[in-house]
């Protein structure tokens, strides 16, 4: 099993869940978070004064599959996120060892 963790920009996550979807992935997380990468965020101008905005909001997905989809969701993450301008984000793949489901004690693949 696998956990796929993708960054992206948050204007472009309905299109991701759309294809991710598409291609039967069932269960996604999604959470709001703040970084930056090479694009070292930018600076803003409020009322008459400029201040540099270091993190700028992200949103991350994490989603559990079997080493089977690898691939397929790697793919359709980078379709639907990608604009081809810096910040589009990254993708982080892991080993995963267990998933239990706590309703049911299901273990392993059984429980995504």
């Amino acid at each position: 099993m696998k956990k796929v963790e993708a960054i992206i920009k948050p204007f472009k996550l309905d299109e991701v869940k759309d294809k991710l979807n598409e291609i039967g992935i069932k269960g996604i997380t999604v959470s709001e978070v703040k970084g930056f990468g090479r694009q070292k965020g930018h600076t803003e101008l409020y009322r008459g004064a400029e201040y540099v905005v270091d993190f700028l909001p992200k949103i991350k997905v994490e989603i559990i599959i079997p080493d089977s989809q690898v691939e397929d969701v790697i793919n359709t993450i980078m379709k639907g996120a990608q604009t081809g301008r810096i910040g589009d984000g990254k993708i982080f793949v892991t080993n995963l060892e267990d998933v239990i489901r706590i309703r049911t004690g299901e273990r392993g693949e059984d429980a995504i």
